[in-house]
């Protein structure tokens, strides 16, 4: 863009700012979630309260993180996060601790949380929105959700948009890149994976790569490891459970006919970076683009 026609762009953004700040102030927001159900707020909500770990960072990502009165076990990210109150884990949400904090939007995950607990809720009268992103673009349209039912669409706006941007260079960048067929291994007893539904599959497909169980009915099926050496993966990518690469990871090297393990394409990626459904989910899209890309680079 030249020169010239900065000051006119500039006036947009300028323009867009006060459009989304009117329209928060006096509007009444009407959303649907991801259950498929219609949300209405009177304002913007006040005092939010989160049940899954991924919601608390969207929220904040979304620029909501000073009205989330709340939130669940693990929700560790950013640090601010870990000074609010808990009130239990997604799976065992603490109702009456819920209530007590007075929210006036509960922001749910669809398949973390249970239903009759949200319902229960529903049934006190307090708002709640079901989230449950299933691609890279939901990402981006749940901070853009998440803005408007908090008031905080401006900051929204720009996380998604920088979120989409920096989608689109990986995509360019790797997106054609030679397939690499992958074992995506959540843990290894049971041993898990993802199928081509799952948020993973669509990181690696960014990647140039080929999820080997993406037929799979199951969002995240269990497999064998017979199944495994029949689909034979270029590489294996593990996530454990902390910072620390899992010692099973290393087990694959004990088949020595699968290709992964004969070229030394066993993989780790913390799980914040790419089990979450954040923003940080494209540090981990960054990780394992160059993974693959170190696959290639063995063939």
């Amino acid at each position: 863009m030249s020169l010239c026609f900065r000051p006119r762009a500039a006036l947009a953004i300028l323009a867009l700012s006060a459009g989304l700040a009117a329209s928060a102030a006096h509007a009444e927001i009407v959303v649907t979630d991801d259950a498929g159900r219609q949300l209405r707020l009177a304002a913007p909500a006040k005092r939010i309260v989160s049940l899954a770990p991924h919601v608390t960072e969207l929220l904040f990502a979304a620029g909501a993180g000073d009205k989330v009165v709340g939130a669940v076990n693990y929700s560790d990210y950013p640090e601010a996060a870990t000074r609010l109150p808990q009130v239990g884990g997604y799976n065992n949400v603490d109702l009456e601790a819920v209530a007590a904090l007075k929210p006036d939007l509960v922001v749910a995950w669809k398949t973390g949380n249970r239903g009759g607990n949200l319902d229960r809720l529903s049934a006190l009268g307090i708002p709640v929105y079901v989230n449950e992103p299933r691609s890279l673009e939901d990402v981006a349209s749940s901070l853009e959700t998440l803005g408007r039912l908090a008031g905080t669409q401006l900051s929204a706006f720009h996380a998604a948009a920088a979120f989409r941007e920096r989608q689109a260079m990986l995509q360019k960048r790797y997106g054609q890149r030679p397939p690499v067929r992958t074992f995506y291994q959540i843990w290894n007893q049971p041993l898990m994976t993802v199928n081509g539904e799952h948020l993973i599959s669509k990181v690696i497909a960014l990647c140039g790569g080929e999820n080997v169980f993406a037929g799979l009915p199951q969002l995240a099926p269990t497999v064998g490891t017979e199944a495994v050496l029949a689909a034979n993966p270029e590489a294996i990518v593990a996530s454990g459970m902390g910072e620390a690469r899992p010692e099973w990871l290393d087990q694959w090297k004990n088949w020595d006919r699968l290709t992964a393990s004969q070229r030394g394409n066993l993989f780790f990626i913390p799980p914040e970076l790419i089990q979450r459904h954040t923003p940080r989910i494209l540090d981990g899209a960054s990780r394992l683009c160059a993974q693959l890309e170190e696959a290639r680079a063995r063939r």
